[in-house]
């Protein structure tokens, strides 16, 4: 009786130790299938992603430059003399015609005298052969005098007109050599310096200048762009963007970069090629309301080159290189496989390519995480944010 209870006992403890065999094994078969599936989890890998949409690209070339003034005008004197007065103040704003210097007019104010008696003698002698003329030609009539005299009266009155025309001429000529000796701007602007003082001696033909005005309420920037740029520029007017780009805006920024307030327009572009550099010269018209700008700055001008109405781009990031070097962007399926395709590139605008082939409208581009996103990889997309620029473009 008490060996069946023993045995009952041990038939009990196997069984018991049967069981929690069991569920270690269920618990140990459980986390390996967790595991399992985690595992089938990570297989997606994430990257960042846009949609290719058409838009309007407008294709810029960044060029510096100098500034120089609208006009620049040389005040040099018209006659020599002695200069009384500096009439400006340095530095000073000028209206078109303001006396600027004054000359001594005592020698020519007395030239004009003189110019006036010679008038009035030329004037007398002229009276003098017409009243000569004119008693010779009754004698004639009346057959008293002959038609020789009458010939000689009629040339000394016609050279006594000359003399008369030429008195006028000459006086006309010290009276504007009178007004020169007050000497005047041609145009509107800002004088600097002057270059001569009282008592200086103002010569026709000096080598420098008496001062110099500049018109800045508007400027000129001078830029240079490569010649061959121009083969776009044809291409643009075949295609009939020429006009568009010839009408657009052109940014002004300055030396480090600042966005100035204005923008510039084209005047015209040079019809040479500066056979040291290989450039073109264009010329940019820049309002100058404030005087911000000032003759001899360096600044920079984005100057429009091609208009691309309906262009595809992609972030320049987007793009990665083949072992050959060819362009290539990595393109999202239906099914959130990854695949490479290969693309023409075109201009590079704002940090975004403009893409000529190889992708569609609609087509969902990496951009960040291709070197994770290989053939056939299955992935897990996001929206591609691009950073915060910090420039001042």
């Amino acid at each position: 009786m008490r060996s069946r209870s023993h045995f009952t006992r041990a038939v009990l403890g196997t069984a018991l130790l049967a069981l929690v065999a069991c569920s270690d094994g269920g618990q140990q078969g459980g986390s390996r299938a967790g595991d399992a599936q985690q595992q089938g989890e990570a297989v997606a890998v994430r990257v960042a992603t846009i949609t290719a949409q058409p838009r309007r690209v407008v294709v810029y070339d960044e060029l510096p430059g100098r500034v120089s003034a609208l006009r620049t005008a040389e005040i040099r004197p018209q006659v020599s003399g002695i200069v009384r007065k500096v009439l400006f103040k340095e530095g000073s704003e000028i209206i078109a015609d303001q006396p600027l210097f004054q000359i001594d007019p005592a020698p020519f104010a007395a030239d004009v005298e003189a110019g006036k008696a010679v008038l009035a003698r030329a004037e007398a002698d002229e009276l003098n052969a017409s009243l000569k003329y004119d008693r010779i030609q009754t004698l004639v009539e009346a057959r008293t005098a002959t038609a020789a005299a009458l010939g000689d009266a009629k040339a000394a009155l016609a050279q006594a007109r000359a003399n008369v025309a030429e008195a006028k001429a000459n006086l006309a000529r010290r009276n504007l050599e009178l007004a020169h000796a007050t000497v005047t701007s041609p145009i509107a602007g800002r004088i600097g310096q002057a270059l001569i003082t009282e008592g200086g001696l103002a010569t026709v033909g000096a080598a420098s200048a008496m001062a110099v005005v500049q018109q800045l309420d508007s400027l000129f920037l001078d830029v240079r762009q490569p010649s061959m740029r121009r083969e776009m520029l044809e291409e643009a007017l075949a295609n009939g963007q020429g006009d568009e780009v010839g009408a657009l805006p052109v940014d002004i920024l300055t030396i480090t970069g600042k966005p100035y307030e204005f923008q510039g327009k084209i005047r015209f572009s040079d019809s040479a090629v500066d056979p040291g550099t290989g450039s073109i010269t264009i010329r940019v018209e820049v309002p100058n309301p404030y005087g911000q700008l000032l003759p001899g700055m360096y600044l920079r001008a984005r100057v429009p080159r091609s208009v691309h109405p309906t262009a595809l781009t992609v972030p320049q990031e987007a793009v990665v290189r083949d072992s050959s070097g060819r362009a290539q962007l990595t393109i999202i399926a239906a099914d959130k496989t990854a695949s490479r395709r290969n693309v023409e590139l075109g201009p590079l605008a704002d940090r975004q390519y403009v893409i000529l082939s190889g992708i569609s409208a609609g087509d969902e581009v990496v951009v960040q995480g291709q070197d994770r996103a290989t053939d056939g990889t299955k992935l897990e997309t996001v929206a591609y944010q691009p950073p915060v620029r910090t420039d001042a473009k």
